[in-house]
């Protein structure tokens, strides 16, 4: 890609190269529901120099992207979404929900702030299974069919952009749930006294986060809009 400048956007930052997504993590810059901002822009909001954090990624990023999910079809995209990202989440949730259970069953007395990590938890959980269901079942097919059509197919709900603006909206939920998750845990920084138990669910936790970013930014910034270039090339 060019060279990075305040004026790069975050979501073209990470679709460029997707090594740079730890980078951006690590300054705490939202390349995910906050894709469409600048560099600028972010750091700003973080009191970070936009110039130097520029210099920094340019100095960082790998010589060319390693994942291939930048130049995929949009059929190509959900497949490897759900293969990925879905498949991932629907084995991580279970098991993150049942260590909390067994760290606050031993710490809960001694860290009564387990109490507010566990309803994150739950609520986070409540909020993703069913999301990942409407994509595979309902948004998922409809896109299948549309990337295979060499006309506008019709929909039930219409334009595609309808169930693409309900899933926005639950990113954003998901992407409050994951900053409340990440207060509540001190940056999941496990406690001096925490066993490891404790120190593995604050590990499972952090890469929860890192890699529900990373999902939703290749929806929101690369298979969303890839879907309605289709959809109104199709419709012309």
């Amino acid at each position: 890609m060019a060279t990075i400048t305040p004026s790069s956007t975050l979501g073209d930052i990470v679709v460029a190269d997707p090594s740079l997504a730890r980078q951006l993590e690590q300054r705490r810059l939202d390349y995910c529901c906050g894709g469409s901002r600048t560099l600028e822009e972010a750091c700003a909001d973080r009191g970070l120099d936009a110039a130097s954090v520029a210099a920094e990624l340019d100095d960082a990023r790998a010589e060319r992207p390693t994942a291939g999910w930048p130049t995929m079809n949009a059929a190509e995209l959900v497949d490897h979404l759900e293969a990925t990202h879905h498949h991932y989440l629907w084995e991580e949730l279970p098991r993150l929900s049942a260590l909390m259970d067994k760290v606050r069953s031993v710490h809960g007395v001694r860290h009564p702030e387990l109490e507010a990590i566990s309803t994150c938890l739950a609520e986070l959980r409540a909020d993703l299974e069913p999301h990942l269901v409407k994509e595979e079942r309902v948004l998922f097919p409809m896109i299948r069919e549309l990337a295979a059509s060499s006309t506008a197919p019709s929909f039930h709900c219409g334009s595609l952009r309808n169930p693409i603006s309900v899933m926005m909206r639950e990113h954003e939920s998901v992407g409050e749930l994951l900053a409340r998750l990440r207060r509540h845990t001190a940056d999941y920084t496990p406690p001096a006294d925490g066993c490891a138990s404790y120190t593995a669910l604050f590990r499972g936790l952090g890469e929860l986060e890192a890699d529900t970013h990373l999902h939703v930014h290749k929806e929101n910034n690369v298979l969303f809009p890839m879907v309605e270039r289709i959809e109104a090339e199709l419709g012309s």
